[in-house]
Parts: C-alpha cells; structure tokens; sequence
C-alpha cells in the first residue's frame, strides 16, 4: 500500500522547493472523513485516494494537484462539503475536487461511437482546468487496476466506459503509455479468452520480437549516424490491445 512518505518523497524529487504541507494536511482530513470506509477489496477506503496522489507524482503533478487527488472523492462519498474543502485547502484545490466529483457523476450508457464522442467532449469541456481530466484518469486507472474485486456486470460496465470514454482521452492528452494501460485492462474484463491468447502468443515469440526490434534499431541509427543527423531510436512492441484491433 502506497504511504503518505511516498507521496511527498516522490514530489520532492522533482520540486525540491515544494512545500508539502498542503498534501500532509490533505491526507490527515482525507483520512478522517474517510474513516471505516473500505474497499471491495478489503483495503481501507484511504489506500485508494493515496495510490490516485501516487500516480500524480509519477505524472510530476503540483502540490495542489497531489492534494486535490487526497481529497477527490470526499464530496461523493463522505459528509465534506465544498465549503469546508475550500476554506481548509483553498479555492484552487477546491475547484479541482468540484470538477472530479461533476465528471464521476455522469453517466454513460451507449455504446455508440458519436454519442461516446459527445461524452468526451463534455468532459473536456467542463474541466476548465486540465487538472481536473489528470485526477479523473489517476482515480479510474486504480480503479481499474483494483476491478477484479467488482461484480462480472459491473466489471464489464467499468470496462466499456472506461475503454469508449478514459482511455482515448488519456491519447487526445498524450499520456500515451496510460491510454495503452487502461486498453489492455479493458480488454482483459471484456474478451479474457483473447487477452489471454494473445499475451500467452506474445510470451512465447517475446525474443525473437526483442531481438528484431534490436536490429532494426542498429541498423537505423547506423544510417542516421551516416547521414549526420543526431537523433536517438526507440523501439517498442504493441500493447495487447492494438494487437487485437488489428
């Protein structure tokens, strides 16, 4: 389970100046609001908005992002109100709960491509602040990292909103290694026979893959070396959903 230290440890390393007082007293409100609360997966309720800081700070989010994604789910589910949110940690923090807690009480029930197109537009739209949409993806990635503790019917609803309406915003923003992250969690809920034919496939071809990536690689950045021009190569294998749609 990530910890308080972990959090602001991680924000220090890339600000070393921040002051994260804001963040330790987030976590002290958000853990008394949040007390006797738990998870499906028996975890207490807080283990969720400390793993939603945690990926702000892999994303090298602001003290008041962190912050805010401490406290993202204490308008919905506790007795907070914005109010006191703003008074505690102030109008910037409390305009990004506000807007996380507008977009998670939105529903989406089509499958239809125009009609998840809209949705995602809406989302983008109410979210004056870009904050907002990176808390929102923090939240929905551990929670679908943790879905397995949901029931079948949910998982599979989870699933699809997540793969019409999360992950192609996390691409429009280009959090690309997110989008590809939340692709293969839905498609392991939604075809778990193919997820698990194609990453057993994967598996059993993985070297020769690497070493033709390698060579490809080599044989690149000898051609650009020739040419004169600096650049660096990067090779990587498809994640398993773009496997699948192809």
């Amino acid at each position: 389970m990530i910890r308080l230290n972990d959090v602001t440890s991680q924000v220090l390393s890339y600000h070393p100046k921040a002051d994260v007082s804001l963040i330790e007293r987030a976590y002290v409100y958000s853990a008394k609001v949040h007390q006797g609360q738990v998870r499906l997966s028996g975890e207490p309720y807080l283990s969720h908005p400390l793993e939603v800081a945690f990926f702000l700070t892999q994303m090298k989010m602001d003290v008041i992002t962190v912050a805010a994604g401490l406290l993202h789910d204490t308008l919905e589910d506790t007795t907070a109100e914005l109010s006191e949110i703003e008074r505690l940690f102030g109008k910037e923090t409390a305009n990004i709960v506000d807007g996380v807690t507008k977009i998670s009480k939105m529903q989406f029930s089509s499958t239809e491509e125009q009609k998840a197109e809209n949705m995602r537009k809406m989302i983008l739209a109410m979210a004056n602040d870009i904050r907002v949409i990176v808390v929102k993806l923090g939240d929905r990635f551990h929670n679908m990292r943790t879905l397995g503790f949901q029931p079948a019917k949910k998982q599979e609803s989870i699933a699809r909103e997540t793969l019409d309406i999360y992950a192609p915003i996390a691409g429009r923003m280009g959090i690309y290694w997110l989008k590809s992250e939340l692709e293969d969690l839905c498609l392991y809920y939604l075809e778990p026979e193919i997820y698990e034919r194609i990453k057993s496939e994967l598996a059993e071809r993985r070297d020769t893959r690497e070493k033709f990536i390698r060579d490809v690689i080599e044989i690149l950045s000898q051609k650009i070396k020739e040419a004169g021009i600096q650049a660096a190569i990067k090779g990587r294998q498809k994640h398993l959903y773009s496997i699948y749609k192809k």
